[in-house]
């Protein structure tokens, strides 16, 4: 909804879609929504919860939707952020220009424990380290979008992205009639090019592609089999490879082949038993010389967290002042950092208006939302603050926007964020849209799956709803509307009836 009260226009068919359905119908339906994600196995484990490998993450049947123009303003500011990311990471493995010009402080980057020496005076192929990015953005207004973080190491969610559009898709085949929606099935074909387009300099012909995980238990395994299958690619644990001569090859029923291109989902200290944790059995012993001798690419590039490291968040502005001669167009959310005394002090005493974050924490773990949190929870975060205040940072609690939610007393306003993932090889790809985390508990700001947040589908209009007469639920009124969706690289078109005009102005974007 508007700030006066009407409905925003990307929302007004789904307004009346969901009047006309009501809301034992769209239980029913969020109920073979979870027997369909049951079936495929599109599971989370949630480590503080005994690490489940068959746990679901709760999925919302009623989409998130922004407008083409929203979508172009986000994916100008998304191109920019993550070039400035990947020039900084060339940088600070490189000459260090913006150390010595004093734009960021060298004991940020040098002193972090996610800058790696092994990269240093090294350039990956292609000039890329952050081939997949997710960045996690934030609306606080119907024209103003905050980048909350960078996730440039191993971001994860786009198979859930992907399978949230497909059980729409099944589900409410009527909705879908009644909009143009811009495609994401495509993905796995624009993530393969990618990699394909960082081979190294080495590779003697079509580069072979490969998936690399932990393994079974890893809380993403349903994600990294999932894309593996996608792009019609091998998955492969570390004891599947070896290196020999400074190549790297995999193990098959027909001998050794060669691998050119690693698109790995693993972290960078149990890469390589040779260079990092010697005790590493997920690994390839070998996999770094192998990597700089030109012989194979990996994706993302070892030492790329150094650049979505809450500590160095803040800088981003400057980075793309500094790299790209620009503007952000993208804004960051303020930052405190823990460090210094100024911010420290502030913070302290300022614990129940801020959200505080271990500057190199991940997944929602090791945060306080000081708003929600009890008095023992903040004076044990001061603790630790005071003891170890280069590790936290915080930010003010912004008034997130919400989107219509199902919940057990009908639709209601839920806060989210939205991860869109951009693909940075000789180009920038990104599909339109990503994933909308949402925070399911009534007045919570945690979206995170791992603390028991769920996700939506995220539609980008391609133009406005159909108008005129629609099917209601007897039948009654027909009206042929269309879509648009990209199956398998070919584009196909489908009609199908549309929903009955209605009206619901409780909750909306932004």
């Amino acid at each position: 909804m508007n700030a006066d009260g009407g409905i925003r226009p990307p929302y007004a068919e789904m307004a009346r879609f969901l009047e006309a359905t009501g809301q034992a119908a769209l239980e029913q339906k969020r109920r073979e929504a979870e027997v369909l994600f049951r079936r495929i196995g599109v599971t989370f484990a949630v480590y503080t919860e005994g690490g489940d490998p068959e746990r679901l993450i709760p999925f919302d049947v009623i989409p998130r939707i922004l407008s083409r123009e929203e979508w172009e303003r986000l994916a100008q500011g998304l191109e920019q952020r993550v070039r400035a990311l990947n020039a900084f990471l060339a940088d600070v493995y490189g000459p260090q220009e913006i150390i010595k010009a004093g734009r960021i402080p060298a004991e940020l980057v040098l002193e972090n424990e996610g800058y790696l020496p092994e990269m240093v005076d090294f350039t990956p192929p292609g000039g890329v380290y952050t081939v997949i990015s997710g960045i996690d953005l934030v609306r606080t207004g119907p024209d103003q979008f905050y980048v909350l973080e960078d996730n440039c190491r191993t971001p994860s969610g786009v198979s859930y992205m992907l399978e949230n559009r497909e059980a729409m898709l099944r589900l409410f085949p009527g909705a879908f009639a009644r909009h143009r929606i811009a495609p994401v099935s495509h993905y796995p074909e624009e993530l393969l090019e990618t990699l394909k387009s960082i081979a190294p300099p080495n590779c003697p012909g079509d580069p072979k592609v490969v998936v690399l995980t932990p393994g079974s238990y890893n809380s993403a395994y349903y994600e990294h089999s999932f894309l593996a299958d996608e792009m019609g690619v091998e998955l492969v644990e570390g004891a599947d490879l070896f290196v020999r001569d400074k190549v790297v090859y995999m193990r098959t029923t027909a001998g050794a082949q060669r691998v050119d291109v690693i698109y790995r989902r693993i972290d960078d200290d149990f890469l390589d038993p040779e260079v990092f944790h010697p005790d590493s059995v997920l690994g390839v012993p070998g996999l770094m010389a192998a990597y700089r001798a030109g012989n194979v690419s990996l994706a993302n590039a070892p030492g790329a967290g150094i650049a979505d490291d809450k500590a160095v968040y803040p800088y981003v502005p400057e980075m793309v002042r500094f790299y790209l001669k620009e503007e952000p167009i993208l804004a960051n959310v303020p930052t405190f950092m823990c460090e210094r005394e100024a911010d420290r002090d502030y913070v302290l005493a300022n614990l129940d208006k801020l959200v505080v974050k271990l500057a190199r924490g991940s997944g929602g773990y090791g945060m306080l939302v000081g708003p929600h949190a009890t008095e023992e929870q903040r004076a044990d975060f001061a603790a630790r603050i005071r003891a170890r205040p280069g590790d936290y940072i915080a930010q003010p609690t912004l008034a997130l926007s919400t989107v219509p939610t199902l919940c057990e007393d009908g639709v209601e306003p839920r806060h989210v964020d939205l991860r869109p993932f951009v693909l940075f090889g000789r180009t920038v790809r990104m599909v339109p849209g990503g994933l909308t985390r949402v925070a399911l508990r009534k007045g919570s700001l945690v979206v995170n799956s791992s603390q028991g947040g769920g996700t939506k589908d995220t539609w980008v209009l391609d133009e406005a709803p159909d108008e005129g007469p629609v099917q209601s639920q007897d039948g009654r009124g027909m009206t042929q509307g269309d879509m648009t969706q990209s199956l398998g690289g070919m584009t196909q078109r489908m009609t199908g009836p549309g929903p009955a005009p209605a009206n619901d102005t409780r909750a909306g974007e932004g």
